[in-house]
């Protein structure tokens, strides 16, 4: 049974876990009056480590019981797995707009100096053919060095829960970059999972020289505000309501970070 009821209909973000805060935080600063579901399918959790049939199957199966639910004008997919593998599956089953996580790669190129880019992912999206076509359409004349480091997934989530991070997850993802032929002339890192961008600061440190860092979130905040450039937001104040497909007391630890995001009420699916 539905126990929220937004005075108006929301706009549904969608991750695996607490990585597309990444997005909706960007997105709140263009449209801060929407109402806000977030869901977030931590019984799935990581969908970098699991297969194309089951995530294209999971996914439009979970988005169509969260917009029968709750009716949103608009869902956005925050997470570069999901997009990469099941973004036209959900498209063709829903009769709403849905906006897709992309990796960065066309801004990358535009900004490398050296033509040498990093691109960090989890090992499901570095592999996808989405990924080359993006690359051969946008930066074929640079040198794209992909590395998956699906332990940054984990390292965000204890972050947000307060928890003290081992810095050696966030070394050794740069080393998986830098190790590669052409490593060191790297200028430009890809963060292309909506968790990286939570822990971009440690990325940082771990660089240990400077790195320009980049991701999808404004691009995606400023499609969500094109999309929903026509519609009047009343601004009535509701809070934001995270669904989760794992256990309520499951997410106790993070509910200070969810706060900070707007996200104070709490369901199941």
């Amino acid at each position: 049974m539905n126990q929220f009821a937004p005075s108006e209909p929301p706009l549904l973000f969608f991750d695996t876990g607490i990585g597309g805060l990444s997005v909706l935080q960007e997105s709140r600063k263009l449209i801060s009056s929407a109402p806000i579901i977030y869901a977030a399918d931590y019984a799935g959790l990581p969908y970098g480590m699991k297969s194309e049939t089951e995530l294209a199957a999971r996914v439009p199966a979970l988005l169509g019981r969260l917009v029968e639910r709750f009716k949103p004008r608009l869902v956005t997919i925050a997470c570069n797995t999901a997009s990469t593998i099941a973004l036209d599956h959900v498209r063709s089953a829903l009769n709403i707009p849905v906006v897709g996580t992309v990796p960065a790669l066309k801004p990358a190129s535009e900004m490398t100096k050296t033509g040498v880019i990093g691109l960090l992912g989890t090992q499901a999206t570095i592999r996808q053919p989405y990924v080359d076509r993006l690359a051969a359409e946008f930066a074929s004349t640079k040198t794209i060095l992909r590395f998956g480091a699906s332990e940054l997934v984990y390292a965000a989530e204890a972050k947000l829960r307060g928890e003290k991070v081992d810095s050696r997850i966030f070394s050794d993802a740069i080393a998986g970059l830098r190790s590669q032929p052409d490593g060191e002339n790297i200028d430009v890192i890809v963060l292309a999972c909506t968790h990286f961008p939570l822990v971009q600061k440690e990325l940082a440190h771990a660089v240990g020289r400077p790195m320009r860092f980049i991701n999808g979130a404004k691009g995606i905040a400023r499609r969500i505000q094109h999309l929903t450039k026509d519609l009047e937001w009343l601004n009535s104040g509701d809070e934001g309501l995270l669904v989760t497909t794992g256990a309520l007391k499951d997410l106790a630890p993070y509910r200070a970070a969810l706060a900070r995001h707007g996200l104070s009420r709490f369901e199941t699916l």
